[in-house]
Formats: structure tokens, C-alpha cells, sequence
């Protein structure tokens, strides 16, 4: 039986006519993609070129001009341009990057970069993060070749490298070296957004992100007067660092709602049908969320800046006292929360330690009433009429922060259906990392519909 939308007309023909050979494309792209091990470790040790080459060729192979570019020898990133048919109109970023997370073979049920496709499940590392969205363009541009489909807005696809490092090879490079190949774009789209999440009482969200908390990974150092291990030492490095790190493990962070979070609450509340007035000053969030079922974890991460150490690093020998420790925090910052993160920082780690930004990139809001956002919601539940949008900000970032040098307003939609007790958020940089065929074609019907109708 076809698929049918809102009005009830098959999908083949108000979808534009995806086709059967989109759908092969998508899961086979996906599944070859993930074959290409692009484990980015952050040694600088990851080479993207197989995987751009191998993008740029299927771009080719649609009369789709790419260009290769690197910052560093083999971290090779794709950026091509398809002209809308207005050429007054904005255009529009759709990227995705190539590298992902290293995977441990031993602790996964099958190879992490065999691609296997197996009982309706494409299986391995990018699977969900991001392999799958990049997948997904090239079978929709693909298949507008075929179709002679052509979009109103000129269509720049960025296919980056160093994603999951600090992206200086990747999007920070195109962003500083390359802005012209970016000329027009307003707006981005890429990951983590519009997938399925099950909010309980048979209820399907789709999260679509419209911000993101800043970076902020920090070195703390502590310094003290070095000596022998059985000596008493009141000026003990590893001490005061552990007292430094404790504090700031244990610190409670204040409430602070951004304007993207608010209106996730607000869409949340009524969904849940929970009266509850969010912009008034005596609005308990904490309350709202202990009502907000399994949907609590799509905006618990974002309403306060966090802090996490991660990471310690002192001594070398058991009976010796060194001079100096250092430990790592993992920290994220809500927009406008950078100068009550820096002061809180101080405080948390007094005056025997010192912290410094290791790597730091921006916090990003994007307005939830724009056409585009309208267009991303309209596109989804097109497809999934039961289905609920809603908006949300991440937890971590994207490329869409160096992105956002060139003016450019990011979104996360890569639109994925997947069946109850898929945990695709588990699965991003998890064991057994995985994405359903059906949710693919669900994602370049999605994806398709949206880019040429925005």
C-alpha cells in the first residue's frame, strides 16, 4: 500500500517523485560511507580524503561541480553549489562532516566499520552521526538530476572534515579561507535534529534544534612545592587540584532560559497538558520537567551552563610530590552565560589553580519563527502526520558554530522516523551504532520535500 500525506494523495506524487532507486541510494551510500574508517581521534592522525573523493565522484556523477579542499595533508573536505531557480533568494547551507568518533571492534555485536545491513538496520560507526545525513543529500541531489528537479534557492553542500575534533581542518578552515564559496547563505542546516523521540503515552516528537550551547574546554593547573611522598606538604599539587575538581563536580548551576529553550518548554507543556505560565518569575522549570516524562531529556541539558572535569593528569612515581597537576573540563555555555561561567570558574577553582580555555567556540540561537523553521515543521509532519515538532537547543555543537562567522543562522534537521526503543541519542559516539533502512527513506523523502519547497 502507498504511503499517504495529509491529503491523502500517494506519496510518490507529492513528494516530487522520489523513486525507488533515492531509497537504494540512500542506504547503500550509507552503508559504503561507514565502510571508509575516518575515526577522528583528535591526533591530527584522521584522513577524510577516501570519503570526500568518495562523495565528490557521486556529486560528478549528477552533474554537480565539487571542489576539493585542504588545510592539511589528507583532511579533505567537499564543497559544491546548486543553482536555485531565483536569483534574488538567500541561499541555503546543507552540510555534514565525514569524520566520526573511533570505534573499539571487541566491544561492538558487529564490525564498526562493516556497514553490514542486516534485518532492516544499517549497522556502524556514522551511522546516525553523520554518515547517514550525508547519505541522505547525495541520493536527493542524485535524484533531482534524474528528475531535472531544481530548487528555488541556490543549494550549497559542505561535506567537512575534523568535526569531531576541534574542526580547524574542517568548517573553521572553510569558514576563514574559503567564505566566498558561501556567498548568498543566510542559513544552515545539518545534524541532530527532527528525528523521532517517543514522549510516552504513544506520542512522537521531532526535536528540531534551533540553538546550541557553547564550548568551553578548560585546563586547570595547579601548582605547588614538589617533595618526597612520605613528607607532610601543605602546598600538595594533586590536593589542590582534586579540591578544585570536587568543587566544581558538586557545583548546582542557576537556571538561565533562552529564548529557544522557553519555547520548548512552552510546546512541551501543552503537549503534555501541563498549565504552566514559563515567563512568569516565579516558573519552577525543574517542576515542569518532573512532568515532562521521557521528553525531560530534551531540554534538562540546556537550561543551566554545565561543567564536567574529565580528565586528570599528575606524578610519576608513587613516593614523590609533584610540582604541578592538571586536570581537563568539559564545560558548556548557554547563550549570554559566558561572563557568569567565567566568574563562577574562578571561584570554583580559588587561588591555588589556574584554568585556561583549551579549545572554545560560541553559543548559537536561531529564531523559531522563521519561514525555514516553518518549512522544516511543515516538511516532517507532511510525512508524519501524528508526528509532533517541537524545538529544542543541543547539549553539545556542531560545525554550525564556524559557520556562524559568516553570518550564517544554523538549524539541526536530519530527519530520521525511528521505531519505539531506538535510542538514537545513546547511539551518537555509543556501542552498536545503528539507523534504520525504513528511517532513511523517511529522511530523503523528508529532506527532499523540504529543499525545494523552503
Amino acid at each position: 500500500m502507498a504511503e499517504r500525506g495529509r491529503t491523502g494523495e500517494p506519496a510518490a506524487e507529492w513528494t516530487g517523485g522520489v523513486d525507488q532507486q533515492a531509497l537504494d541510494e540512500v542506504v547503500r551510500f550509507t552503508s559504503e560511507l561507514i565502510r571508509i574508517d575516518t575515526g577522528n581521534a583528535g591526533d591530527g592522525a584522521c584522513r577524510e580524503r577516501p570519503a570526500a573523493e568518495y562523495v565528490a565522484e557521486r556529486l560528478a556523477g549528477a552533474g554537480v561541480a565539487p571542489t576539493l579542499l585542504e588545510r592539511s595533508k589528507g583532511r579533505t573536505n567537499v564543497v559544491a553549489r546548486i543553482d536555485g531557480t531565483d536569483p534574488g533568494a538567500d541561499a541555503l547551507l546543507v552540510h555534514g562532516h565525514l569524520d566520526v568518533v573511533p570505534a573499539e571492534p571487541a566491544d561492538w555485536s558487529v564490525h564498526p566499520f562493516s556497514g553490514e545491513v542486516r534485518d532492516g538496520v544499517v549497522w556502524g560507526r556514522g551511522a546516525v552521526d553523520m554518515k547517514n545525513m550525508d547519505a541522505m543529500v547525495l541520493a536527493v541531489v542524485r535524484q533531482w538530476a534524474r528528475s531535472g528537479v531544481r530548487p528555488r534557492r541556490d543549494i550549497v553542500l559542505a561535506f567537512t572534515a575534523d568535526e569531531e575534533a576541534s574542526a580547524e581542518d574542517g568548517a573553521g578552515f572553510l569558514a576563514d579561507r574559503h567564505a566566498g564559496l558561501f556567498e548568498g547563505c543566510t542559513e544552515g542546516i545539518s545534524e541532530s535534529g527532527a528525528f523521532t523521540f517517543h514522549g510516552g503515552r504513544g506520542m512522537r516528537l521531532y526535536p528540531i534544534a534551533a540553538g546550541e550551547r557553547g564550548t568551553a574546554w578548560l585546563k586547570l593547573t595547579a601548582r605547588g612545592r614538589a617533595g618526597h611522598g612520605s613528607k607532610a606538604n601543605r602546598e600538595n599539587a594533586v590536593s589542590r587540584l582534586a579540591a578544585a575538581v570536587a568543587r566544581i563536580g558538586e557545583h548546582e548551576w542557576p537556571v538561565r532560559l533562552t529564548p529557544t529553550v522557553r519555547a520548548a518548554l512552552r510546546e512541551l507543556a501543552a503537549l503534555y497538558a501541563v498549565e504552566v505560565d514559563v515567563d512568569s518569575p516565579r516558573f519552577d522549570v525543574d517542576a515542569l520537567l518532573g512532568k515532562l516524562g521521557p521528553a525531560a531529556k530534551l531540554v534538562e541539558p540546556t537550561v543551566r551552563n554545565s561543567a564536567n572535569p574529565t580528565m586528570l593528569s599528575a606524578g610519576y612515581k608513587v613516593n614523590v610530590i609533584p610540582g604541578a597537576a592538571v586536570a581537563q573540563v568539559d564545560g558548556r555555555v548557554l547563550p549570554d552565560g559566558d561572563a557568569e561561567f567565567r566568574t563562577t570558574l574562578d571561584e570554583l577553582t580559588g587561588p591555588d589553580v589556574t584554568w585556561e580555555y583549551d579549545h572554545r567556540e560560541v553559543a548559537l540561537q536561531s529564531p523559531v519563527e522563521s519561514p525555514t523553521y516553518t518549512a522544516m515543521r511543515a516538511a516532517v509532519e507532511r510525512f508524519d502526520p501524528d508526528g509532533h515538532v517541537v524545538p529544542y537547543c543541543m547539549s553539545g555543537g556542531t560545525d554550525a558554530k564556524q559557520f556562524s562567522r559568516l553570518g550564517i543562522t544554523g538549524y539541526g534537521f536530519s530527519p530520521l522516523k525511528l521505531p519505539e526503543g531506538f535510542d538514537y541519542q545513546a547511539l551518537f559516539h555509543g556501542v552498536d551504532e545503528r539507523v534504520p533502512v525504513d528511517g532513511l527513506h523517511f529522511g530523503v523523502r523528508v529532506l527532499d520535500h523540504f529543499l525545494r519547497t523552503v
